[in-house]
This record gives structure tokens, sequence and C-alpha cells, in this order.
């Protein structure tokens, strides 16, 4: 009889009850998904974008008729407030329906213009592809995987995070709802050993992982070992750049929601505020203020403007981070401690004076925590921004949008914004570069991760004599 490590459990951190416990599958029962979902990819990649439409069209529909009942379970799995919870099942049903509607033309094939003859390139799906994901947007990372690669073609099976086990069954329900076949979409609760096997299996064609930094190295690793493309989503430590010429209120009002959402558990987040010099005090002293404002309660109460990190774990791994920060010199302006109350609640805090050489200034803090750096000027805060080891996204504010558009060239990272911190949109492409991992998601390059780019060229020649 196998015997269960019980991985996947659900607590809710707000107050730190056990909701359930699901066992992992047996070696056998794995087997049997992975066969049918290598069965399924021979029928689905056959199937028009009209058909493959329907089902992926309707469960966006699904999910946004959902939405209270999806938004409670991932409030209660891992404490996002429950407006934020809504939003990003909404989010998820337009990812959805945004593939569902595209697709088609995003991989059309596209005509060239050789000196001889002519020719086209035309994509084609590859397979079973295997999704490794994050606690921190149950919803929202299956859907940016489930749009656009099944809507190519291919099928998915999806190792999800341990604490939100509800939540994956729901979506893959969502999909079983809508009209999936049995093995375009299976949820697997499996262990990390059985997961490095998934990787080696040669029915598996690609492998998509949302994680650390460790977690990437990793199953990257085991991907490449079996030469099979992989997309890494990683870590961030994003700059929150801003010159002497911002919008002050304009810049602490996404200020404080780019280092907040989410409870700051966002790999996108505001992480390393980069101010000049000139406006540092009064950037410092309104920040300070609106998070301080922020009140703690039950995550499903819509009042509550501070929810729970995701995990008591994370909690007490994100204050032992502040505390080695503190050792080595840096300055708790605010917070720094847990709140003195039920749950995994952590006060918002701010760190000031983190020099190179203390381990926070390479780190990344995965919850409420701002670092802040002073800057003489524009060319220093492009070079603080760019001395890191990480380059998901960042943001600089200015009232010059010309300048903006210089600065947010300058920065080595995958994304920058210019006055705002707006990823939220299906047609944008999400990703980063560095430690930050490759490829990118949503848009078309999204769709375009797991497909194969066939050239297919005729001309009138003969054989060379």
């Amino acid at each position: 009889m196998k015997e269960t490590t019980m991985t996947y459990q659900s607590f809710n951190p707000a107050t730190g009850k056990l909701l359930k416990k699901f066992e992992e599958l047996s070696d056998a029962q794995l087997e049997t998904k992975l066969a049918k979902a290598n069965e399924c990819f021979a029928q689905w990649k056959k199937t028009s974008f009209a058909e493959r439409a329907k089902i992926i069209g309707k469960a966006g529909e699904l999910l946004h008729e959902r939405v209270e009942e999806l938004a409670k379970t991932m409030t209660l799995e891992m404490g996002k407030r429950i407006d934020e919870a809504r939003g990003e099942v909404e989010f998820s049903a337009n990812i959805m329906a945004y593939y569902a509607k595209n697709a088609e033309s995003f991989l059309a094939d596209t005509e060239l213009n050789p000196e001889l003859g002519d020719g086209h390139m035309e994509s084609s799906p590859i397979g079973v592809v295997f999704g490794v994901e994050p606690w921190n947007f149950p919803y929202y990372q299956l859907a940016r995987v489930a749009g656009p690669h099944l809507m190519a073609g291919n099928v998915l099976v999806i190792k999800h995070a341990g604490i939100v086990p509800q939540c994956a069954i729901a979506f893959e329900k969502v999909l079983t709802d809508a009209g999936a076949p049995e093995g375009l979409y299976t949820n697997l609760m499996i262990s990390h050993d059985q997961s490095d096997k998934v990787v080696a299996d040669p029915r598996i064609k690609g492998v998509a992982l949302t994680g650390s930094v460790a977690a990437g190295r990793s199953i990257a690793a085991g991907a490449g070992q079996a030469l099979k493309p992989s997309s890494m989503e990683l870590g961030g430590a994003d700059a929150f750049i801003v010159l002497e010429d911002a919008d002050m209120e304009h810049a602490l009002k996404w200020a404080v929601w780019g280092r907040m959402y989410n409870a700051g558990q966002t790999c996108v987040a505001s992480k390393r505020f980069i101010i000049v010099e000139s406006v540092a005090d009064a950037f410092i002293e309104k920040f300070q203020a609106g998070l301080a404002a922020l009140e703690a309660g039950d995550p499903l109460d819509e009042k509550t403007t501070l929810g729970p990190l995701s995990t008591e774990q994370a909690l007490v791994d994100l204050l032992k981070q502040v505390d080695v920060a503190e050792k080595h010199g840096a300055t708790v302006v605010m917070g720094g401690k847990r709140l003195n109350r039920a749950g995994s609640y952590m006060q918002p805090t701010i760190l000031t004076d983190v020099t190179p050489d203390n381990p926070a200034y390479r780190d990344e803090f995965f919850g409420p925590v701002a670092m802040i750096f002073r800057v003489k000027d524009e060319a220093a805060a492009i070079a603080l921004a760019n001395d890191s080891d990480f380059g998901l996204g960042g943001s600089v504010f200015t009232g010059d949008l010309e300048r903006g558009k210089r600065v947010a060239s300058a920065v080595e990272t995958g994304m920058m914004f210019i006055n705002n911190i707006n990823w939220l949109d299906a047609d944008l492409p999400f990703g980063g570069i560095k430690n930050s991992g490759y490829g990118r998601e949503l848009g078309d390059m999204g769709i375009q991760q797991f497909v194969n780019k066939k050239l297919v060229r005729y001309v009138k020649a003969d054989a060379p004599a």
C-alpha cells in the first residue's frame, strides 16, 4: 500500500486551520493519466480551431459564471483578499476567451519570399505539455498556459502547488464541464520525484514552469537533458523608479498597490523603490503613511485591506529575511514583525540603508517588504535598477513621456511600465531575463512557445550536378 506524505493540504492562512487533505497519485494512477493525455493528443491535434474554441471559450464563460465560488476557494486556501480573488478569476476568464478568439490568426501560415519558388511557415502542436504552477495566482497561472497551449492543439498535464489543491481541482472541473475530452487537461497531485519522472517521460514534449529560481534550475535542467523546449517564469526584484519630475500622488498610489497587491506575493511586484534624492524624503513619508493605513482582517471581508501571507512557513521565512537584512546594517523604518493576531499576517515593512554587501540587496522579498534606495539622478537610478540578478519587470514615474521611454529602454528587464504597473492584459507578453527566466506567456508570443514552426518550400529546380 502506498504511504502518502499528504503534501497536498488546504490550510486557511487567516486562521491556521486545516481545511482538507488530499493523497498523492500512485505511480500506477499517474501512468494511467499520462497515457490518457497522450491518447487525447492524437485526436485533439486534428480538431479545428473552431471546435477547440467552443470548449476553451465555454471554459471562459464558466469561470465568469463561477466567480464567487472560485474566488472564495482561493481566499480560503491561500488568503488572497476576496476582491482581488474575484479580479483574478475574471482575468482568467478573459484569457480563455482571448485565445479562443485569436488563436487561429496567431498561428496562421506565414508567407515567405525566397529568391526562387515560394514557401511558408506553418505551425503545429507538439504534444503533451507538462506545467508546474505556483500558488500565488491559483487560476490565472493555469489559464495562461491552458488558453494558448490547448488552443494551439497541445494537451496539458499540470502539477499545481500543494497548498491550493481545491483550486487545482476546481479549474480542471471548469474544463471538464466545458466539454473537454478526457485527457485534454489533467491535474496531477504528484510528488517532486514523480514530477522529475514526468519531465523525463518521452510522451512529454514541452515543460512550462512558474516558480522559484531553484525550481526553475531543477526543472529546466531536466527538460534540457531530455532536449525538450521549456519556458521558465521565475522570481523578480522589480525596480520602481521615481524621478524628480514625477506626479508624486500618482506614483504613491501605484507604489502602495505595486508592493501590497496579493499581500506582496507577486513575482512582478514592485520590490526595490529607487527614488531620486530631491524627492526621497517626501516619498518615504507618504509611502509609509499609505502602508500604515492598511488594515488587517478576514480576507473574505471586503473591508479588509491587508490579508495574510499564504502559509505560516512563508511568514516565518520572510521574518528571517528581514532579521538577516537588519543584522547586516539595514534600517527597519517600519514594520518587520508579525501582527499580533491569529493567522499568518505580517506588518507592512520598509527597509532602507541596504548596501551591496547585505544579502537583502540581491534577495527577493515575497511579501509586504519594500526596500527604498536614494539615488542622485536618472543615470544612477538606471544603474541601480540594472544591478540585480533578476530581470522580470519594472516601472518608471516621470512627468516626461520621452524621458520615461528612454529610461524604460535602458533598464535590463523583460517588461517596463511608464507611470503605471498594469500587466493585467491578456494581449501583453509576460516574461523576463536573467534569473527571472526565459520564454513569454500571453499575447501572440505566448501561443508560439510550444508549437513546431515548420518551413514548407516549393521550387522548380534540378538537383545540383
